[in-house]
This record gives structure tokens, sequence and C-alpha cells, in this order.
């Protein structure tokens, strides 16, 4: 059975730092391509960051280059975002998400590559 787990999520101030944990089950890191996506209320979900399966080939949204970091451990079949400089802007709930449809491919920043997603955890930034 495919589970994602986000883990991480808090109430910060502006400028602060939090790191996030999305931990799978069902499937390997070694094979398929993680993204982390977010969703303030309102908007439509909105991509933050990927990183791939085979050489680990990341890509961030713009609004977040620069401040924040995705990396994995295959071994914990956790994969993390690290945020810093956080912004009001930046609070919104947080998701991870797993492309299972084929092997090695190189991730997506496009919410519609993904089939699989955790519940969320939520970040809020004050002023």
């Amino acid at each position: 059975q495919v589970q994602l787990v986000e883990r991480g999520g808090e109430s910060v101030h502006s400028g602060g730092s939090l790191r996030l944990s999305c931990t799978v089950s069902g499937f390997t890191l070694d094979y398929y391509s993680i993204g982390w996506f977010r969703q303030a209320p309102g908007p439509e979900r909105e991509a933050v960051s990927c990183i791939s399966s085979l050489n680990g080939t990341t890509y961030y949204a713009d609004f977040v280059k620069g401040r924040f970091t995705i990396s994995k451990d295959n071994a914990e079949n956790t994969v993390y975002l690290q945020m810093n400089s956080l912004k009001p802007e930046d609070t919104a709930v947080y998701y991870c998400a797993a492309d299972l449809r084929e092997r090695f491919k190189v991730c997506s920043l496009s919410r519609w590559s993904y089939g699989y997603w955790g519940r969320g955890t939520q970040v809020s930034v004050s002023a």
C-alpha cells in the first residue's frame, strides 16, 4: 500500500527556518520521483520542488530558489524540504506526492504527474 506522510510543519516568524519530511512506504525512492507542493486558502495547489530517483535531479519553483533545498535519504525512505528565510507568503499546507508511472523518470513540477499524495502539513509564517 502506497503511503506518504509529511511532518515538520509549524508556526514560525518571518526569516525563520523549517525542515519538512516526507516518509514513504509501499515503493522505493530508488525508482520514483517525489514532488513537494503547497496550497494556501483559495489558490490552486502549486509546485515547490521535486527530486528525481536515479540521479537526484532537482527542480525548484522560482519563488523558492535560493531559499529551499530538497534532498532525500533512500535508505530512510524519506524526502526532505529545508526551508530557510521563510516569508509570510510561504504560509500554506505543504504536500508531498509520488510519481509512480514509470521508473527513473526525471521529476516534474506539474501536479498532474503525481498520482499519490500525502495529507499535508501546515506551515504558518508570521510577519
